[in-house]
């Protein structure tokens, strides 16, 4: 069963990077040794979402060979691929799609990279008309991309490219969509941005929310050869690895019924803010109770899995969880020993520096226990000691000190 839906255009020629992309699409350049898509994939997988559509048409082999890499299995997620027979426009690629499409869906450019909290986006409260939600940033040189005009948060218009450099506000390729926009998309050949946006522009239909993290359009030669830097650059993160039952939630004493779950005060809007930063959010937590037979571990993850059901209805969410299931005192016979993963070990906390880029200088551990924080020594993360009250504010002191 898949939950949230990802649609990606990456069906254009890329003509304007010349012969890079002869033979090949453009969103499946190598950059720093990586297809560019993979990072979107990478990136937009820490969302929830976990049904992804790749809009192709040129070279759309290529694009299919990439989907049945054993990348899907990595992230844990489903990858379909639409190859339109010709050459139909934004609009036009996604009405062959239509029928995969859910209710609302993210869509974004395959060819540029816009790192914000994706669920803000998503979660934004409007108006029962608005069939599109759009991500703006500013830029310093809009003479690329053109410009929207806004009234409040409705879009009015969609400016062309200004004739000389200079600041604007500019269409981040970043969209939430109604499935309902299909119905302004007609026949043939069909621009998204130049003949529907418009259109839904004057019903004040469509919004616009600036957002000011890292941007970069690769359609160009010189932000082609910034990528290589720039992306794996900004994929490395400092991170929060969070304990669980007595952090983030009330400990009643192995939690693991979701409603036996209450969330400590301020966690929540904790995550929250680490995730409007970029830091990657893990929660790394000992559950003894499945060595001890009191739960298993299907149990464990429903949890978990719920808790960031939970969080996306606050515009937040955990990047990843590990727990330890071990404890040499346990009664089931399979868990029962000692291990490198149970706090104060380490295990946990450097089997995710092994699968995620995270930067250690900024990055810290927050515990209400003695392991936690011997844990965190061990593994070279700042510990920080949580005594009760308001997490959220304990976090944001602790960020960069």
């Amino acid at each position: 069963m898949y939950g949230k839906q990802c649609v990606i255009l990456v069906g254009g020629l890329g003509t304007r990077l010349g012969t890079l992309t002869e033979g090949c699409p453009k969103p499946l350049l190598g950059v720093a040794g990586r297809p560019f898509l993979e990072y979107l994939l990478r990136n937009i997988r820490r969302y929830g979402y976990d049904d992804f559509i790749l809009l192709a048409g040129y070279r759309g082999d290529m694009v299919e060979a990439f989907a049945s890499s054993t990348l899907r299995e990595e992230l844990g997620c489903r990858i379909r691929v639409v190859v339109e027979p010709a050459p139909m426009g934004t609009g036009g690629a996604l009405r062959y799609a239509a029928g995969m499409l859910q209710e609302q869906f993210l869509l974004l450019n395959g060819d540029s990279f816009f790192d914000f909290n994706l669920l803000d986006l998503s979660t934004r409260i409007v108006g029962s008309n608005v069939l599109v939600r759009l991500a703006l940033r500013q830029v310093l040189d809009a003479s690329r991309y053109g410009t929207v005009e806004l009234d409040a948060d409705c879009i009015i218009a969609f400016r062309e490219r200004p004739e000389s450099p200079g600041p604007g506000l500019v269409n981040g390729g970043v969209y939430v969509l109604s499935r309902e926009i299909l119905k302004y998309i007609g026949e043939g050949a069909c621009s998204l941005e130049r003949d529907v946006f418009p259109v839904l522009a004057k019903d004040r239909a469509i919004v616009g929310f600036t957002y000011e993290g890292f941007f970069l359009d690769i359609g160009i030669p010189d932000d082609f050869t910034r990528a290589q830097q720039a992306i794996p650059h900004v994929m490395r993160r400092p991170a929060v690895f969070f304990d669980r039952d007595g952090v983030l939630n009330h400990d009643s004493g192995y939690t693991y019924k979701i409603e036996d779950f209450h969330w400590m005060k301020g966690a929540t809007q904790a995550i929250r803010q680490l995730n409007d930063l970029g830091w990657y959010v893990f929660v790394v937590t000992n559950q003894a109770g499945v060595a001890r037979g009191y739960y298993g571990e299907d149990d464990v993850q429903k949890l978990h899995a719920w808790m960031n059901e939970d969080l996306q209805r606050s515009g937040a969410h955990v990047d990843d969880f590990r727990y330890c299931p071990h404890h040499i005192d346990g009664a089931v016979e399979n868990y029962t020993q000692t291990c490198s993963c149970r706090k104060p070990e380490p295990g946990m906390i450097l089997d995710l520096l092994e699968h995620w880029p995270v930067d250690l200088q900024l990055s810290l551990l927050v515990g209400d226990k003695e392991s936690d924080l011997e844990a965190a020594e061990s593994a070279g993360v700042r510990g920080v000691r949580y005594f009760g009250g308001d997490i959220c504010v304990l976090v944001r002191d602790s960020l960069g000190k």
